[in-house]
């Protein structure tokens, strides 16, 4: 249905005044983030960033990008997957995005009646202001382990055990939370044994908290947003509801691009927006209530 745009409108035209005006006019806005977001705010596997902090991975072990990288190094000694992973985990998710894209979206909808829904695991939200009784992480959180097992549905944050790692490897915390690479540039590709995250109840090792099997854990917080989020459509399925979807790719669909398409469809009042480079599209049974708009998320937040 998503590989397919025969059917499908692309690209609205006078897209951003229209989606300028939905907003004004919305009582209700919610936010579905997707992978895109966070690239235009600077948050790119590959490139700069991946080169500065994975210099000694790529010339030992050839790896192309971060991505692909956290499943490669799954193969490798736990003293060199945790140096890879701690270095992942904490440019992804402690330090700030390069681009100020997450505070210019939440300049545009703080006065509104806002709700966010997002297949992102960096934080960024929360860390640009977002009301975290507003945000729903769906898919789990680079800043919360769990365990591997898993024996017990509980979560446990990792900021400590993650700098702890960095500065075995011979990296430096700078104030605003800046990875420093040492002056003589040696980084120890390892991490000893005594720092791996281990579970408290039943002495497994711990992993990330991110979906990507049934081992999956969707601890108390993880229930409560959800539920948050449930209840926040419940109450709002007759207000003017602008359903914003920003960069969300065709990995999940079932998570936020069908369900905002559904509920556009069915709500009478509703909108549906639609913000991502070169995939942007809805389906022309709702071309009158939804807005195409195929550029960087970030430029159109500044045209807006």
């Amino acid at each position: 249905m998503f590989n397919q745009k025969t059917n499908y409108i692309t690209e609205t035209p006078d897209g951003v005044n229209k989606l300028r005006k939905a907003l004004q006019e919305a009582e209700t806005i919610v936010i579905g983030a997707g992978a895109g977001l966070s690239t235009s705010a600077g948050f790119r596997y590959s490139g700069d960033r991946f080169e500065r902090y994975f210099k000694d991975f790529i010339q030992k072990y050839h790896f192309t990008d971060m991505y692909s990288g956290g499943f490669q190094v799954l193969q490798l000694a736990p003293e060199i997957m945790w140096a890879y992973w701690s270095r992942h985990i904490y440019i992804n998710r402690y330090m700030n995005a390069p681009k100020p894209v997450y505070e210019k979206l939440l300049n545009l909808v703080a006065e509104k009646d806002y709700f966010v829904i997002t297949t992102n695991v960096d934080h960024c939200f929360q860390k640009a202001g977002f009301d975290k009784k507003r945000l729903f992480y769906t898919q789990g959180d680079y800043g919360l382990f769990q365990c591997s097992k898993p024996c017990h549905q509980k979560t446990y944050d990792n900021e400590e055990m993650v700098r702890k790692m960095l500065t075995a490897q011979g990296f430096e915390i700078g104030e605003n939370r800046e990875l420093i690479i040492p002056t003589n540039g040696e980084i120890k590709m390892t991490v000893p044994k005594e720092l791996f995250p281990v579970c408290p109840e039943c002495g497994e090792p711990l992993t990330m908290n991110l979906r990507s099997d049934d081992t999956f854990v969707e601890d108390e917080g993880w229930h409560q947003a959800a539920a948050r989020y449930q209840e926040f459509l419940r109450r709002h399925d007759r207000s003017k509801t602008l359903f914003l979807e920003l960069g969300v790719g065709g990995n999940t669909p079932v998570i936020i691009k069908i369900p905002f398409l559904r509920m556009t469809m069915e709500w009478r009042d509703a909108t549906y927006a639609c913000l991502n480079y070169g995939e942007a599209f809805a389906p022309n049974e709702i071309q009158d209530k939804a807005i195409c708009i195929n550029g960087d998320i970030g430029d159109v937040l500044k045209q807006l």
